[in-house]
């Protein structure tokens, strides 16, 4: 992992996000995924500056003919706020999944104070 995404696994890790499990650097197919949340059916890519648009656009469409949306967030919004970026994946995974087949649709509830499990706002 580069430096960014150990920094931004930090915060999933240990389910700290909303309880969710994630998964690091996990094969799905020929791919492997930064972090995946199977549950969820949410793969996030960290795109830096070396990431090709045509192979990252098989692999987003290999994803989501697998059933997962995909988040890519560029390495500068991790380094400019990280805690902006996990709140979006807590949105992300947060919210009803009904355009995926055969997935069950979570609950949408409301935003706490902070989408880290155990963090004092």
């Amino acid at each position: 992992m580069t430096k960014t995404e150990r920094r931004l696994w930090s915060r999933p890790k240990s389910r700290q996000v909303d309880d969710f499990k994630f998964r690091r650097q996990f094969p799905v197919g020929p791919y492997f995924v930064d972090f995946l949340c199977i549950s969820a059916r949410l793969a996030i890519e960290v795109d830096g500056p070396l990431h090709e648009d045509v192979s990252d656009q098989l692999k987003t469409e290999r994803l989501r003919r697998d059933g997962y949306r995909v988040m890519r967030i560029p390495v500068s919004a991790v380094d400019e706020s990280l805690d902006d970026v996990v709140h979006g994946i807590y949105l992300e995974l947060t919210q009803p999944t009904l355009s995926i087949p055969n997935t069950p649709t979570r609950q949408r509830f409301a935003l706490p104070t902070s989408p880290l499990r155990g963090e004092a706002s």
